[in-house]
């Protein structure tokens, strides 16, 4: 006897899926959050030293890594990627006509 398994497609942000408040905002600081991850591992930087560069303390770039972002605002995130050398650009677009709102997305390059 096969049970049926229901199945949900996703909107592209899980936030959203799960009707949390503030969906849009909170997949832009994990990407922001990713990004950050990223550039710290690929530099082979220990906890400590992405502490001492970013200007934190060790625990808050443990909750960063594992992706704990409260008290993390996103000018805080773009600091943090102009600290580890990259460029942060905002670019500000009419909305599509698809849709009643604007919207909030990042882009990596």
């Amino acid at each position: 006897m096969k049970e049926e398994i229901e199945v949900h497609h996703s909107s592209g942000n899980v936030f959203a899926d799960l009707g949390l408040p503030d969906a849009e905002e909170m997949q832009a600081k994990a990407l922001l959050c990713i990004q950050i991850q990223t550039i710290i591992k690929k530099r082979h930087l220990t906890q400590a030293q992405a502490a001492e560069l970013l200007g934190i303390d060790q625990p808050k770039v443990s909750a960063l890594i594992r992706g704990r972002l409260k008290g993390f605002s996103m000018e805080r995130l773009f600091h943090f990627l102009n600290l580890l050398g990259r460029d942060v650009q905002i670019v500000i677009k009419p909305k599509a006509r698809s849709r009643q709102l604007g919207s909030l997305r990042v882009a990596a390059a």
